[in-house]
């Protein structure tokens, strides 16, 4: 036998021995593989998404002007969905206008959950966003507020806004490490949906993903479990 048919046989015999995955079976068992779906029932489904579209559409563009953090918090679930590429140009419509007009100069002027998510959409959507406007929140001596820690959820803002730092940013980088610390020792203290929301963001950056979201909007949870089968 010539050595590489040795090494070939070899190679088989270890992948053969070698202990699969401890995969639990799958819920769905054979169901996908014999299920048809009728002409009729795909055309509904996609008038279905068709309705929600524009729904979702309608929702983004009528949010209050006045109050722009429930436009942003629609934009952020959107993406985190993974249903963004429906509603491109009703979003860059919206943070034009937010950019353009909105300047957190009043009530909002504090609230680092506001400022962070403001801060992190307009910079993944090509927006220059000075990080100054960070500086709010730091103290006499240059650190970040020790009373930011017990907000959580602005926490969390801040941190992902951090990873859209650009290099020489330093105010970021001192971010990322002032929430990633705090963040990872509250995590005991928090109800097992929070937890499990800064769980994940602490193991993937927001920025190579868009999964979760902040609030539950019925429409947009629709349009992305209706599935995709075979036609009959």
């Amino acid at each position: 036998m010539s050595i590489q048919a040795s090494a070939a046989s070899e190679a088989f015999t270890q992948n053969k021995n070698r202990p699969s995955a401890d995969f639990h079976p799958t819920i769905w068992g054979d169901y996908f593989l014999s299920h048809c779906v009728q002409k009729e029932h795909i055309e509904k489904m996609q008038q279905k998404v068709e309705e929600l579209k524009e729904e979702v559409k309608g929702l983004v563009m009528t949010y209050s002007q006045k109050n722009p953090l429930q436009k942003l918090e629609l934009i952020d679930a959107i993406q985190r969905l993974g249903v963004s590429y429906h509603f491109e140009r009703e979003i860059n419509e919206v943070l034009e206008k937010i950019y353009s007009s909105y300047g957190f100069r009043d009530e909002e002027d504090d609230d680092l959950y506001t400022i962070s998510l403001w801060f992190r959409l307009l910079r993944q959507h090509g927006y220059y966003i000075s990080c100054d406007v960070l500086n709010k929140f730091k103290d006499g001596d240059g650190e970040f507020k020790a009373s930011l820690t017990v907000d959580v959820p602005a926490m969390l803002s801040l941190y992902e806004a951090a990873h859209l730092r650009m290099h020489g940013e330093e105010i970021l980088d001192e971010a990322l490490v002032f929430t990633t610390i705090h963040l990872q020792l509250e995590l005991s203290n928090m109800n097992s949906d929070l937890a499990g929301k800064v769980t994940f963001a602490l193991n993937r950056s927001i920025v190579k993903t868009y999964q979760g979201q902040r609030q539950d909007i019925t429409s947009l949870s629709t349009l992305k479990k209706i599935p995709t089968t075979k036609l009959c």
